[in-house]
């Protein structure tokens, strides 16, 4: 609904309110540990989507415009939600997720009147979900369960930065000063996320242990294999 009511430029503006509401909510409703490089990093890569998307004067801007924006904050719930689910199988995550959710968008389409495709655009239609909803979504229920929430989210943001690069290789799109500055801003994001370190203190009750034991171990990212 917001789409059909909203101009593409804005749209594409308001979408990159995901990456930033994943992050929020990570942050205020379940305690992530974000710290200011991992923030300052999130706003560049923002700040860089935000300038690839930006097309023009914000005309239209309305009901459209906050459904959208409504849209992009139940996704970022949905991340946070979905990052509980992470340590199960991302496959049956990403097949039952699309089982439910194209069941009611089809139910919702045919009450409005629409009908049904001719078979060669229902098959276009499931290779393009295959990759752009089934193999992506296990790819970040994959990234959500090793990188968390707001991280995963604030990555999430380069979405159309890729997709610009992808529009150069694939329909000869000229190189404006806009892709440009938006790549240095969405580089230094990447930067600053690359060099975060997830550190705090931590406190733990006096224990004995027969083999041996880091504790800090449930935060390291990669464990030593000859390690006991």
């Amino acid at each position: 609904m917001g789409l059909t009511r909203t101009p593409a430029s804005s749209a594409a503006l308001l979408l990159n309110l995901e990456g930033l509401a994943t992050m929020g909510i990570a942050w205020v409703a379940f305690h992530e540990n974000i710290d200011r490089r991992l923030l300052a990093g999130a706003l560049a890569i923002l700040a860089g989507a935000l300038l690839l998307s930006w097309r023009g004067g914000p005309a239209g801007v309305g009901w459209g415009a906050l459904a959208v924006a409504g849209a992009c904050l139940a996704w970022g719930v949905d991340n946070n939600l979905t990052r509980r689910l992470s340590s199960a199988d991302p496959v049956q995550i990403a097949m039952t997720k699309g089982l439910v959710a194209g069941s009611v968008n089809l139910v919702l389409a045919l009450s409005q009147g629409a009908a049904l495709p001719s078979v060669g655009v229902t098959a276009a239609t499931a290779v393009v979900g295959f990759f752009g909803y089934g193999l992506s979504l296990v790819l970040f229920v994959l990234g959500l369960r090793h990188l968390g929430t707001a991280r995963t989210g604030a990555y999430f943001s380069m979405a159309p930065f890729i997709g610009a690069v992808l529009a150069l290789m694939l329909f000869d799109e000229p190189m404006t000063w806009r892709l440009l500055a938006a790549a240095i801003l969405m580089g230094i994001g990447l930067y600053l996320h690359l060099i975060e370190h997830h550190e705090h203190e931590h406190a733990h009750e006096e224990m004995v242990h027969e083999h041996v034991h880091v504790h800090d171990e449930h935060h390291q990212h990669a464990m030593n294999p000859a390690r006991p």
